[in-house]
C-alpha cells in the first residue's frame, strides 16, 4: 500500500465522486495530495474528503479553485513546490456536464462547459508541465499527468453535445502533450471513464437508463469511482513504464461490444 510513497499529487474536482475516490486512493498508497474544488463538502453527502484522508494517516490539503482561471491552478502547483519540493502528479478530474442537443445548446451553456472541462484541463497540464520541467528526473520522469476524459469522447454523448466535445478535446490534448514531451520526461494519459455510478447529488438516472447501460456493458456490473481510482494509480504510479498519450478505458467492455 505504497505504491506513490514520497510522492506528491494535485487532484481536481476532489471533493465528490470520481476526483474524491482518486484523492483517498492516492493518499492510502502514500501520496502528498492536494485537493482542489470549489466546495469542500460532498455533493453526496458525508464526510469532507480531507477528512477521510487525514483520519486515514494520510496527508493531504485543500484549496478552493476554479480549474477555469488561471491564477487558482497556478496557485494548486505553486502550494505543492513550496510545501513538497516538486510535483510529481497532477488528476484532472474537474468538470461539468449540461444537456442539450445542438439546437438546444446556449452560447452560455457552451463557454461555462469549456471553460472547465477542457481549458481547465489545458490549464492544469500547463501549470504542472511548467513546474515538472524545473525538476530533476525521479527514474526516468520528471512528473506524470493523468487528465480524466471519457468514453464520450470517443462516442456520441445523446443530448450532451458540449460535454462530449470537451471530453473529445482532452483526449487530443493528451495525445499532443505527450508527444510533444516524451523527450522532456514528462508522461501523460487520460482515463475514459464508461457508465460509472457517483453518489453526486443532481441528475438520478432512471430505470430505463440504467438498465440500458448494463445492457450495453459486457461485464456484469456498472463502474464504481474506485475502478477509475485504480486505473488512475496505475498511471500516476512509477509502474506504468513506456507508457504516454494512452486514453485507458474504464467502461466494462462497452466499447469492445
Amino acid at each position: 500500500m505504497a505504491r506513490l510513497k514520497d510522492h506528491t499529487a494535485i487532484v481536481t474536482g476532489a471533493a465528490s465522486g470520481i476526483g474524491r475516490a482518486i484523492a483517498i486512493r492516492f493518499a492510502a498508497e502514500g501520496a502528498y495530495v492536494l485537493l482542489a474544488d470549489l466546495m469542500e463538502d460532498p455533493r453526496g453527502g458525508g464526510a469532507r474528503t480531507l477528512e477521510v484522508i487525514r483520519e486515514a494517516g494520510g496527508a493531504a490539503d485543500f484549496l478552493k479553485a476554479d480549474v477555469s482561471r488561471w491564477d487558482e491552478v497556478q496557485a494548486l502547483v505553486d502550494h505543492v513546490a513550496a510545501r513538497q519540493g516538486h510535483l510529481d502528479v497532477i488528476v484532472n478530474n474537474a468538470a461539468i456536464g449540461d444537456g442539450g442537443r445542438l439546437t438546444e445548446t446556449s452560447e452560455e451553456a457552451w463557454d461555462r462547459i469549456m471553460a472547465v472541462n477542457l481549458k481547465g484541463v489545458f490549464f492544469g497540464c500547463k501549470a504542472a508541465a511548467r513546474q515538472m520541467l524545473k525538476q530533476e528526473r525521479r527514474g526516468e520522469v520528471r512528473g506524470r499527468i493523468v487528465n480524466i476524459s471519457s468514453q464520450h469522447g470517443m462516442i456520441a454523448a445523446p443530448n450532451h453535445l458540449a460535454y462530449g466535445v470537451s471530453k473529445a478535446g482532452v483526449v487530443y490534448m493528451t495525445r499532443q502533450i505527450a508527444a510533444d514531451y516524451a523527450r522532456d520526461a514528462i508522461v501523460c494519459n487520460a482515463v475514459a471513464p464508461g457508465k460509472i455510478l457517483t453518489d453526486m447529488g443532481g441528475h438520478i438516472p432512471t430505470g430505463d437508463q440504467l438498465a440500458y447501460a448494463t445492457s450495453r456493458t459486457p461485464w456484469p456490473r456498472l463502474g464504481q469511482p474506485a475502478d477509475v481510482a485504480s486505473a488512475a494509480l496505475f498511471l500516476a504510479s512509477p509502474e506504468a513504464t513506456y507508457i504516454t498519450g494512452e486514453n485507458l478505458m474504464v467502461d466494462g467492455g462497452w466499447m469492445a461490444g
